[in-house]
């Protein structure tokens, strides 16, 4: 391994001497999933001063957690609910051409093993076709028996009649989170990951801001702001209990979290650059088999869970009902030996009003924002592919109420991402993860020290430092689970290179790496119910 004589001057030192002047901001998120983080990049594009604190690492919740698909959303068309499957495809073009180096389109095949599937399915892929007008990746096909086989080579053949195969889109969730942070702070955001909000600051019965701490020093900062957005997913309830206790009264919560599951197991499991979708389990979701840098992902469930925490567990059913359903479509069915990793993320679903949130399958995947009577904004739902349609909602309400003078929107429907190409990207999101996530900044990653020396496959030392100086990674688990994708996709490799990549962490920020508690956490990911 390649070593540094001392540690180079932090990043971070810079971010918490500008948190620390005194500055009244247009604009303070708290949350740096992928609805803060489009908020944040939405108003500074607009030329507002912007500042979005992040209490763990950006998209360490749900925001790294999603099927990887850049979607309209199938099962919403087959609910009926048009408007968000327009809204959805309209968003997955823009969101592919604004970072090819992190989303491309991906072909599916969903195989028929009843005669009335094909034409069934086929017809509502072909409305979905129809949705997207120009907006659309490619033509649904009928397929038959041959022509499935040839792209889903691993299918279970016994009774297979077809299929139809469609296009949607594929994503990295985690470093197109990280893309979103670091071109928002090229428009002139602050943004600080490890900085967790103790307290709303109220005056006057209005709220102007907050008080955070940087979680690795104890220090505290308190940050003014004319709009403040809780942007924070499924703890979106605890900003807005502590805003309404400033105010006497208790806030009815809005979320009920739904947990879903998935498990990583090899490519040869199904060896094709096309996913497979079943379009109804046996718990009337979709199930998807999607190829992702060279690796399998199964999933997902939906199941309603009551606590929320940071680390959430899977339930031994929910593995049991992805393997079942698996071995209902795969010739050769996964066991639970194969599997590489699983992991969880909970949506914050939001709940009607005196909805108790039990079966959270029936319960709105639409995003929804509240203004509070002291002025908190809070911003909760939705999914990943409409990230920015919903910041442009953000800010409408923010004008809408008096918090920011209203500024035209659309800024960001052209607006590249850190690292996007130029050119067209050669390669597919389905090979195992090497310099194609970096983009355009991949020479400058080349010419760091340890370019060739490779810790695991698809991170080299090069990799980490990058992680480190460029990308506000502070952590072992900073840089395996959200800068290279290692502990979703192989648990126990991720294990074995921890030690090299915390002596990295360690002799670039002079700090701790936490390398025990991600030993602790890639060990859970290793680890499946009984």
């Amino acid at each position: 391994m390649t070593t540094v004589p001392h540690a180079l001057p932090t990043p971070r030192a810079e971010l918490l001497a500008r948190l620390s002047q005194p500055h009244t901001y247009d604009l303070a998120v708290i949350g740096g999933g992928a609805t803060g983080l489009g908020v944040a990049l939405d108003a500074a594009a607009r030329g507002f001063s912007v500042v979005l604190v992040e209490s763990q690492d950006f998209a360490k919740g749900t925001s790294s957690r999603a099927t990887k698909l850049v979607h309209g959303g199938v099962r919403y068309l087959a609910q009926g609910n048009i408007a968000l499957v327009r809204e959805a495809l309209h968003e997955r073009t823009t969101l592919l051409r604004n970072a090819p180096h992190l989303a491309q389109p991906l072909p599916f095949v969903m195989p028929s093993y009843r005669f009335w599937e094909t034409p069934f399915y086929g017809a509502g892929l072909v409305a979905y076709d129809a949705l997207a007008g120009k907006a659309g990746l490619g033509s649904t096909e009928f397929l038959g028996r041959a022509r499935t086989l040839q792209y889903l080579p691993t299918a279970r053949e016994e009774g297979l009649k077809g299929g139809v195969k469609y296009w949607d889109g594929q994503f990295d969730d985690a470093r197109l989170a990280l893309a979103l942070a670091r071109t928002a702070a090229r428009h002139g955001a602050l943004v600080v990951n490890h900085c967790p909000v103790r307290e709303l600051v109220h005056e006057e019965g209005r709220v102007a801001g907050f008080v955070c701490e940087d979680a690795e020093t104890g220090q505290q900062y308190r940050v003014r702001a004319r709009s403040v957005v809780n942007a924070t997913g499924v703890w979106v309830d605890t900003f807005r209990q502590m805003d309404n206790a400033a105010l006497g009264r208790p806030a009815k919560p809005i979320v009920a979290p739904s947990q879903g599951v998935h498990i990583v197991v090899d490519r040869d499991f199904l060896p094709s650059d096309h996913a497979l979708m079943v379009p109804k389990t046996a718990d009337g979701r979709v199930l998807f088999a999607v190829p992702w840098l060279g690796k399998l992902i199964l999933g997902t469930t939906d199941s309603p869970r009551q606590d929320i925490v940071a680390e959430p567990q899977p339930f031994a059913e929910e593995l049991r009902f992805i393997l079942e359903e698996s071995a209902r479509y795969l010739r050769r069915a996964p066991r639970r030996e194969d599997v590489r990793s699983i992991w969880v993320g909970l949506r914050p679903l939001v709940k009607p009003s005196g909805d108790d949130g039990e079966n959270t399958k029936g319960l709105s995947r639409e995003h929804t924002v509240l203004v509070s009577r002291s002025g908190l904004v809070t911003v909760t739902g939705g999914k990943w592919t409409t990230y920015r349609a919903m910041a442009e909602d953000v800010l409408r309400k923010c004008f809408d109420a008096g918090l920011l003078p209203a500024k035209p929107e659309g800024v960001t429907v052209r607006l590249p991402l850190v690292g996007a190409p130029e050119g067209p990207v050669q390669h597919s999101m389905a090979d195992a993860q090497g310099w194609h996530s970096y983009g355009s900044e991949a020479p400058q990653v080349r010419a760091l020290p340890g370019a060739e020396h490779w810790l695991a496959p698809g991170l080299s030392e090069a990799m980490v430092r990058f992680a480190v100086r460029h990308e506000y990674a502070r952590t072992v688990e900073d840089v395996l689970a959200r800068r290279s994708r290692l502990l979703f996709l192989d648990a126990l490799a991720a294990h074995a290179a921890a030690p090299a990549v915390a002596a990295i962490v360690a002799a670039e920020t002079g700090g701790d790496p936490a390398l025990a508690a991600f030993e602790a956490l890639a060990r859970s990911y290793q680890t499946l119910p009984a």
